[in-house]
């Protein structure tokens, strides 16, 4: 079996997976309904509109609130949408973690939801799960402006009040959010921790790689991280797309090699030199971050972790969900919810 480094380093690998795999990405749809388009301007704020669960004045949540609601928050001028998902727990057991939890390209909250059944799990472990909408069906992951997006900070400011609003009306705690992501959304997720690291207690990507090129973005403090990746991906390769062609809809973003955007994160949390060791089923890069990284994480002595997938595609290890045709196997050696939760929420991440 090959080791990803030698894959990752394959130039005619990487050709042949990219000439089959991009055209399914600009091309195939994934199933869910529309969400609010359009982009907006203007001062920050997380004023609330529309349905229940979303007014900024609602009381914190009993034991008998709604285990999950639809919900709209107005940020930028843009009405966005959220799902949001509540543990079954009395408001008397004090704040809760959060974990915010950004749908693929062409995707939405429920397709995500389906996937990985995240909400499961994180309940299971008293934590509240929300699934955000992202305009068009995307996400501004990399920081080049673009016709489609002209703002590029736009997603960043909207996860930043979506935060700050739950934290108010949910008593999610300020110390305990995370971020995850497939594909585009985890490279959104990738995005958030390289530029809030102090907002975060920790963030996943799945099948997601920080962008670069003029859409670099680069790591700013540290933060735990980690990244998992199947190993024969078709769709964004795992040594990533320096130089993708350009989609009519939305632009894709050039990014890093799955290795080199786990990398960059150890990087700027001062780690040492990694340790690499085959699993069952998978490869596992551990880095240790540094005790004296600048930067103000709440946790300077966690871990960036490369998790790469053998015969796995461009989805979400574990998944009972089928992926569309062409974006490749869906591996049983792990499960990618499980293993994520309890690398951002256990001791030893």
């Amino acid at each position: 079996m090959r080791s990803f480094r030698d894959r990752d380093r394959d130039p005619a690998l990487r050709a042949r997976r990219w000439a089959g795999g991009l055209a399914l990405a600009l091309v195939l749809p994934l199933a869910g309904c529309a969400t609010g388009t359009g982009t907006g301007t203007g001062t920050d704020g997380d004023a609330d509109s529309g349905r229940p669960g979303a007014s900024s004045t609602a009381p914190a949540p009993s034991a008998t609130a709604a285990p999950e609601v639809r919900a709209q928050l107005r940020v930028d001028g843009d009405i966005r949408q959220y799902l949001l998902h509540r543990p079954p727990a009395p408001a008397a057991d004090g704040p809760r973690p959060l974990l915010v939890a950004f749908h693929g390209r062409g995707a939405d909250a429920a397709e995500l939801r389906a996937k990985t059944r995240l909400e499961r799990a994180a309940t299971a472990r008293g934590m509240l799960v929300a699934f955000p909408e992202g305009l068009g069906r995307g996400w501004g992951a990399g920081t080049r402006a673009t016709k489609q997006r002209p703002d590029p900070g736009l997603d960043v400011r909207f996860t930043e009040a979506l935060i700050k609003h739950l934290v108010r009306t949910e008593r999610a705690d300020p110390r305990q959010v995370y971020v995850a992501g497939f594909s585009n959304g985890g490279s959104m997720a990738l995005r958030m921790a390289a530029e809030r690291p102090a907002l975060l207690a920790g963030a996943a990507s799945v099948s997601g790689q920080l962008p670069t090129g003029d859409a670099a973005v680069e790591p700013t403090g540290p933060v735990p991280v980690m990244v998992v990746y199947g190993a024969d991906d078709p769709v964004r390769p795992l040594a990533g797309l320096p130089s993708p062609p350009p989609d009519p809809k939305e632009p894709i973003l050039p990014t890093r090699s799955a290795r080199d955007s786990a990398a960059a994160f150890a990087a700027a949390g001062g780690a040492g030199e990694p340790v690499t060791r085959q699993q069952k089923g998978y490869e596992r890069t551990v880095w240790r971050l540094g005790k004296e990284a600048s930067g103000g994480s709440r946790r300077p002595d966690g871990t960036v972790q490369l998790l790469v997938v053998d015969d796995a595609g461009h989805t979400w290890p574990g998944s009972t969900v089928p992926p569309p045709e062409g974006f490749g196997p869906v591996s049983r050696a792990l499960d990618a919810t499980d293993t994520i939760l309890d690398f951002l929420t256990g001791p030893g991440r």
